[in-house]
């Protein structure tokens, strides 16, 4: 066997090798929705209910209203910051 058919028939397994790589991962990406829905199904019925509190607690907790105004007073100061460069550039 010479150097050319030998390699020849190196590149034809390596050739191989790459459409059954492919051939495995497509076949992977069409199964697995496929699985994961059987999975869904198997699994028993389980209704969720939510833990009740006895705080009442809100989740904003009520400083929204400052934390806005503080906003807003950056930026204008921010503006006036910038604005009231009048300095000139050039000598």
């Amino acid at each position: 066997m010479d150097f050319l058919s030998l390699l020849n028939t190196y590149w034809s397994i390596i050739m191989n090798l790459g459409k059954l790589t492919a051939a495995i991962s497509v076949a992977s990406l069409a199964v697995a929705p496929v699985a994961a829905q059987a999975a869904n199904s198997v699994a028993p019925a389980v209704e969720r209910i939510g833990a009740t509190s006895t705080s009442s607690e809100e989740l904003e907790g009520g400083n929204g209203i400052l934390i806005a105004l503080l906003a807003a007073a950056a930026v204008i100061a921010g503006i006036i910051i910038i604005a009231d460069d009048d300095d000139p550039t050039s000598p």
